[in-house]
This record gives C-alpha cells, sequence and structure tokens, in this order.
C-alpha cells in the first residue's frame, strides 16, 4: 500500500511529558501497551530497550506524564539525595540504564535505590540500548530482579511511523505538505525522530528562504544537504 494513500490521522497517540504527542503503531504498540498498565507490573520494574532514534527517551517522557514519575540520573547524584527524592515522588526513569551500570559499586548504588523504593510501593521504567541479557551485570542480586521484570524491545521507526512522524511535525509548524513529497521523503530519509526533526526543520528554513513550500525540489536539496 502506498503511503500517499494512508490516513496518518487514523494513528493511535499519547501527551508525552513535553507536550508533544507520541505516535503508536506495530513498531511501538508492545511497549506503549506495558506503560498503559503501569500501576499494575507484576514487578517493580519495566524494561525497554532498542537502538538509538527508536523513540525510548520519548516513551520514558510519556511515562512521567502517566504516573508522575521523575528521571534519575545516576552519573551525578548521590544515594541520599535519592533517598530523599523517593520520599516524594514514588516512579523513576533511568534513561541509558546498559551504560550507567559500568562498575560493582554502580550496581551495589542502583540495587539500593531499587529495593528503596520498591519498600514504598514505586515503579522504575528503565531504558535501555541493549536487551538486559547483554548488560553484563555482576550482582546476582540485581541480575535476578532484573530478569524478572519485563523487558519489550523496539525497533527503529518504521515506515508508517516516520510517515506519521512528518506529518505531525510540518502540521505542528503550519505547515501543509503533499502526501507525494512525504513519500519520497520516507523512501530515504533515516528511521530516527531525530532524522525527523532536523529534516523538517531545514526544509521549513529553506521554504521560508526561497518564499516557496515545501515542494519535491526543496526536499531533494534538503536531503542531499543532511547527506542522505
Amino acid at each position: 500500500m502506498s503511503l500517499s494513500n494512508q490516513l496518518p490521522f487514523e494513528f493511535d497517540h499519547r501527551p508525552s511529558f513535553d507536550g508533544n504527542d507520541y505516535l503508536v503503531t506495530n513498531t511501538n504498540k508492545e511497549a506503549v501497551l506495558w506503560l498503559d498498565k503501569w500501576s499494575s507490573w507484576y514487578s517493580s520494574c519495566c524494561i525497554i530497550y532498542g537502538p538509538s532514534g527508536c523513540g525510548k527517551s520519548h516513551l520514558g517522557n510519556v511515562f512521567m506524564s502517566m504516573s508522575n514519575a521523575v528521571s534519575a540520573n545516576l552519573d551525578h547524584r548521590c544515594l541520599e539525595e535519592y533517598d530523599n527524592s523517593i520520599n516524594i515522588n514514588h516512579n523513576i526513569v533511568v534513561d541509558d540504564i546498559d551504560e550507567k551500570l559500568k562498575t560493582l559499586a554502580d550496581e551495589k548504588n542502583f540495587l539500593h535505590i531499587y529495593n528503596n523504593l520498591t519498600l514504598r510501593g514505586g515503579k522504575i521504567l528503565l531504558l535501555a540500548c541493549k536487551a538486559p541479557v547483554h548488560w553484563g551485570l555482576k550482582l546476582a542480586d540485581l541480575r535476578s530482579r532484573i530478569k524478572a521484570s519485563p523487558a519489550i524491545g523496539i525497533g527503529v521507526p518504521d515506515d508508517e511511523l516516520i510517515c506519521a512522524i512528518l506529518i505531525k511535525l510540518f502540521s505542528d509548524r503550519q505547515i501543509r505538505i503533499d502526501l507525494r513529497v512525504v513519500e519520497y521523503i520516507v523512501r530515504r530519509i533515516e528511521r530516527s525522530f531525530i532524522s525527523a526533526q532536523k529534516f523538517v526543520e531545514k526544509a521549513d528554513h529553506a521554504a521560508l528562504a526561497q518564499n516557496k513550500k515545501i515542494s519535491l525540489g526543496i526536499a531533494r536539496e534538503v536531503l542531499n544537504d543532511m547527506g542522505l
């Protein structure tokens, strides 16, 4: 089915913490379903993993909006600060968790946070690039808790999702664009939210500079400028 014949406004969407909508397709549907039932997770923790640009951080924002969670940066805060924070905020999100658990001390610190928050009935959303089996955890107690947690993988955005994202980003800027131009872009752009955002920003600037609407010609110029 041609993208030109698809109806992008049929996509489900969820409000996120930063005020943007998160579009739902088969690529990320399972992860979104888990977020929908966050209060009834069978574990204190849920893990979402996938490659850079697949939208994990945006899902983290969605979770924060839904659960009143806070983002926890394990690199820059001490345990005392986290203990104080957990007394107020019962739910946390940790992005790039597989990059933050580099040493045994890191694992012990995180286990302390995990146990403390769990005692208060809190929930933890962990975002990672790699599946938990590849994290190389050394601490047996932490390994067992992570193994017992649901882990959902998401892939890079598919054509449907990239199409919907582009149309939404143009719509946010009040730009009307022919679906044939969107189809042309989708076939050539990198499969990531960041790439889509960069393209729309550059295309908008190019169209304004040339006092033209965003056509196939401008799309080609921007794609060439992005090395695509």
